[in-house]
Formats: structure tokens, C-alpha cells, sequence
């Protein structure tokens, strides 16, 4: 059965699958990075998972992968198929698109940014499905953006196109580790309601889940810490749309698990922003979840398999590939590995 790796890399934990030409998920299984052990460690780590991931495609499904995506924090450069840093994995200039190829015995390797990859997936079978133009933000340990144009994400011209946590929206804000203070992620990301709340709640365990639980029950420290990460938020959001124009406006990330308490104040404060020659989108939750990463991924392999397809002379017609417009959907993985460790 024709298949593909798909691989997303996190901070503690990776997702994989293998992914059919239909979108169907025939194997999934879950390993921690392993960052406690060092960047070499952490490479090595998923150098070995997708090795196993490609056994088990073998073994199961009578041929090794077509080809490979795997979707990496930081800063990526994905033409080059490098991992150029990752501050919370420890790496830098890791040529990862290459190692992994070899690893897998000359399979094709797609490289692609976490927030990106999971945008594409979004915009292609998600939320954005239908919308030429989409804005994917997550709000999770930090803010990034993934900025969907006619079906495909913009990477920028030098990889860090849709980097919005880093918008300034409180000039004397809290300082950022970019250097600048004040920003978007500082304020609004599930991180920095988690830090506000357990400062305002005299709890040092409480997280933004908890602020959002104590905002639904009233309480008044909670709504003032939720009412701020909205309105730095949704001043953040009025710069994105301002210069992007989007139909649709996708939140994704821990903070977005709030539901309602978190997207009716902030479609209120977003409209309240907007003037005359600007365009309210349509702001909604994302579809995917944490599996966004992992079927981006797959969507990448998938796209480097349509374009050497389309490359190779034949005089046949391929009858096994899905094409670039049209995009697999999810549906309920027919093998799970109950071995893999969960993160």
C-alpha cells in the first residue's frame, strides 16, 4: 500500500503517521524528543523514529515509504532542508532534510516550520478549507502565524514570513527574549496568561486552562487577566488583517481549547477595532488540533511525491497519486502502535 512518513517535531514530544494516498492514517505512534539529552541526542531521535516508521511501513504494508515530510520548530530553512535554530531543542544548522533522506535509504525528504506545516493542513482540509486567503494563528507557548495564499503558505523571502507574536503591541511592555519589548507572544500566548493568572491568583501551579475555568465562574482577578491578553490580542490581530486582508482568521493553540470564552470577546474586540476601509474576517477555531503539525506533514510528502510524478517521463498515466488541488482528508488511523511512549 502506497504510503508516505509524516512527522511532527515538538519541544518535548513528536507525533508521526503514515500516511495512504487518500489521507488515511494507517499508523500512528508518539516518542519524546528527548531534548534533556542534548541537540546530537535530539536528532538522533528522530532520525531513529522515522527509521522505525519506515520498517513498520515495510513489514505492514509491503513497500517502504514514498516519501517523507517532517515539520521542525524555529527557524527553518525549508528550500535548503535545514533546521537553521531552535532555541528550545538546542540545534543549530542542522541539516535535517539530508540526514533524514539517508536514513531512509534515498527517500525524498520535505522540511517544513511547525506553525506553517500546520497551517497548511488547516487551510487544505481544516478551517481554511474553501478560503483563498487565511490567517492561521496558534496561541500556544508562543504566537506565530502561517499566512495561506491560493492553497499554499508563504514562507517570506527569508523564512520567518507570519512571525506575529513578535508584533510590538505594548511598547513598554514586558521585555522578549527578541530583544524588543512588549510583544504580541509576551501578552497574549497561553504561556503569558498562565504567568499572569498564577501572579493575580497568588498560584503558582494555576495555567491559563485555570484562568479561563475562573473567568467562566466570574471572578473578577481572572476576567481583568483575560479581558488583557484580549485586547493585546486583538490590537496584534488589527495589524495582521490591516496588512494581509484575510477571509478567515483560524486561532488554534491551548488558549483557543477555551471555546466561546476566549472567540466571543475576541470577535468583539476585533470589530470594535476595525475602521472603514478595512474588512472584518470571519474568526474561527481551528479544526485540527495538535494533529495540524503531523497531517501537514504528510501533506508535504504527498506534494513531493505529486511533483516528481509530474517530472518523470512516462507514457502512462500514474494511477497512484493524489493531486496537488486536491487535498486528502483525516480519517481514523487503521494501525496504532500502543508501544510508542505518549507526550
Amino acid at each position: 500500500m502506497r504510503h508516505v512518513i509524516a512527522l511532527d517535531v515538538g519541544g518535548t514530544g513528536m507525533k508521526a503517521a503514515l500516511v495512504g494516498a487518500d489521507g488515511t492514517l494507517l499508523h500512528e505512534a508518539r516518542r519524546p524528543t528527548g531534548r534533556d539529552r542534548g541537540a546530537d541526542a535530539v536528532v538522533e531521535s528522530i532520525l531513529d523514529f522515522a527509521a522505525a516508521l519506515r520498517a513498520h511501513g515495510i513489514a505492514h504494508f509491503g513497500e517502504p515509504a514514498a516519501a517523507a515530510g517532517v515539520a521542525v520548530p524555529g527557524i527553518v530553512d525549508a528550500e535548503r532542508g535545514i533546521a537553521v535554530y531552535a532555541a528550545n531543542l538546542g540545534w543549530s544548522d542542522v541539516p535535517l532534510r539530508d540526514l533524514l533522506s539517508a536514513r531512509l535509504e534515498g527517500v525524498p525528504v520535505a522540511l517544513g516550520h511547525d506553525v506553517r506545516t500546520g497551517g497548511l493542513a488547516e487551510g487544505r482540509i481544516g478551517a481554511g478549507k474553501g478560503a483563498d486567503r487565511f490567517l492561521f494563528v496558534p496561541l500556544g507557548t508562543g504566537i506565530a502565524g502561517a499566512i495561506g495564499i491560493g492553497g499554499a503558505i508563504e514562507p517570506g523571502a527569508h523564512g520567518s514570513a507570519g512571525e506575529i507574536g513578535h508584533i510590538v503591541v505594548r511598547p513598554d511592555g514586558p521585555p522578549c527574549g527578541c530583544g524588543q519589548r512588549g510583544c504580541l507572544e509576551r501578552l497574549a500566548s497561553a504561556s503569558a496568561v498562565s504567568k499572569a493568572w498564577a501572579e493575580a491568583s497568588g498560584d503558582p501551579e494555576a495555567d491559563a486552562a485555570d484562568c479561563a475555568k475562573a473567568v467562566e465562574s466570574g471572578d473578577p482577578r481572572a476576567e481583568e487577566v483575560w479581558r488583557n491578553a484580549v485586547d493585546a490580542l486583538a490590537d496584534g490581530l488589527l495589524t495582521a488583517l490591516t496588512l494581509l486582508d484575510p477571509h478567515t482568521l483560524i486561532i488554534g493553540g491551548g488558549l483557543a481549547e477555551a471555546g466561546e470564552t476566549l472567540f466571543t470577546p475576541l470577535r468583539a474586540a476585533v470589530a470594535a477595532r476595525i475602521v472603514q476601509f478595512q474588512t472584518l474576517p470571519e474568526i474561527v477555531p481551528a479544526a485540527l488540533g495538535d494533529t495540524a503539525g503531523c497531517l501537514g506533514a504528510g501533506l508535504l510528502a504527498w506534494d513531493l511525491v505529486d511533483r516528481k510524478t509530474a517530472t518523470t517521463p512516462t507514457d502512462t498515466a500514474p494511477t497512484d497519486t493524489t493531486p496537488t488541488d486536491t487535498a486528502p482528508s483525516p480519517t481514523t488511523p487503521t494501525d496504532t502502535d500502543p508501544t510508542e511512549v505518549s507526550t
